[in-house]
């Protein structure tokens, strides 16, 4: 592992110096692509340097446990747990740090959240989960834009499709795909019994037009009304666009723009990020049945989370995680559950690159 590690440092190194050659500077492509490679670098390097000063550190405090002066022994006994202890630490995290990149971590955001079992319940609940994310967003510093959305015919939404933008947007939402199941009592349920609903959530990393080359032949454009409520143009010209992919047979909408260009242009990148996933999942299953069972959140059939609000309770049933505080919860406070869901899935990946025993079984 030094060994590699060593090498990034060196890496790192050359890169910071291109950050000041002349050439690099006067060439905006590859100064931004210099700049990015360094800043991925960049903590595993500075984790790097940390553990080995404290290895020095841990060899000078054994050496005067061996053969110090009375004063250093004494000193060297106290300092000795606490450094293998950071020791231990600096080794786990560099562990993770040096896992193989998901080239997607840092890509842009498709959201889809649609309403699935549970009529008008499962509408209200969808437009619930939707604003947490959007809430969500919000504290990451994130910019959204929701693209396009029907409503349901008593409130809420039969579904939705926002873009998310910023700081690695899918590394913390791809865990997220998935079914998600509600439990509570409905406003309109006047007996009080508890109804289950379901909706399903697609995180989709934004593909760029390197990633996906798209035949614009193969593509049949259709332009409509805008539907919706309010809102000058609404209703009144045909700004809104539907693209209908052939060979895949997707279909996108998008209407939330007064230009029909505009509209255009981002169901293209709606298309593209569906074309993107489709290709995604191709590859991860001629790659290998273990590394999609470790990522287990692509399957839309899979119940990933209930939320039942009569007990206050969140359960992620793929790590057997839950939580309490459901209204927080909603909206927005989210960090905790998705860093486990993160932290579960990187210890997973450890334990299939080293070789480790059986995955244990999550709650049901």
């Amino acid at each position: 592992m030094i060994d590699k590690l060593e090498d990034v440092e060196r890496r790192f190194e050359r890169l910071t110096a291109d950050l000041s050659n002349p050439d690099v500077l006067a060439d905006s492509a590859r100064l931004q692509k210099v700049s990015k490679e360094r800043a991925g670098l960049e903590k595993l390097v500075e984790t790097f340097r940390t553990y080995r000063q404290v290895l020095a550190d841990l060899k000078e405090v054994e050496a005067w446990l061996d053969a110090g002066s009375a004063d250093e022994k004494t000193y060297a006994r106290e300092a000795l747990p606490g450094l293998k202890e950071q020791r231990d630490a600096l080794e786990a995290s560099l562990k993770v740090l040096l896992l193989p990149k998901d080239p997607n971590d840092d890509k842009n955001v498709i959201l889809e959240i649609r309403a699935g079992a549970g009529g008008d319940e499962a509408a209200l609940f969808a437009e619930e989960v939707m604003q947490m994310y959007l809430r969500y967003a919000d504290t990451r510093g994130w910019k959204s834009d929701i693209i396009d959305m029907s409503p349901g015919n008593a409130g809420g939404v039969k579904d939705a499709t926002v873009t998310l933008s910023g700081d690695a947007v899918f590394s913390s939402l791809k865990y997220e795909s998935g079914v998600h199941r509600v439990q509570r009592v409905p406003a309109t349920e006047t007996q009080g019994r508890i109804h289950t609903s379901t909706i399903t959530v697609a995180v989709m990393p934004e593909a760029e037009e390197v990633d996906v080359k798209i035949n614009e032949a193969d593509i049949d454009r259709q332009a409509m009304r805008s539907t919706g409520s309010g809102g000058q143009s609404v209703n009144t010209t045909d700004s809104a666009v539907r693209l209908t992919h052939r060979p895949t047979g997707i279909v996108v909408k998008c209407q939330q723009e007064k230009s029909q260009l505009k509209n255009y242009n981002m169901a293209l990148r709606m298309l593209r990020a569906k074309i993107y996933e489709i290709e995604q999942e191709r590859i991860r299953s001629e790659r290998d049945s273990t590394r999609r069972s470790q990522v287990g959140t692509g399957d839309r059939s899979e119940k990933i989370r209930t939320y039942n609000f009569p007990q206050d309770r969140l359960t992620d049933h793929r790590i057997g995680l839950t939580v309490h505080n459901l209204p927080a919860v909603m909206m927005g406070d989210i960090e905790d559950i998705i860093t486990a869901c993160r932290t579960f899935y990187q210890a997973e990946a450890l334990k299939a690159q080293t070789g480790g025993g059986p995955r244990p079984q999550p709650e049901a």
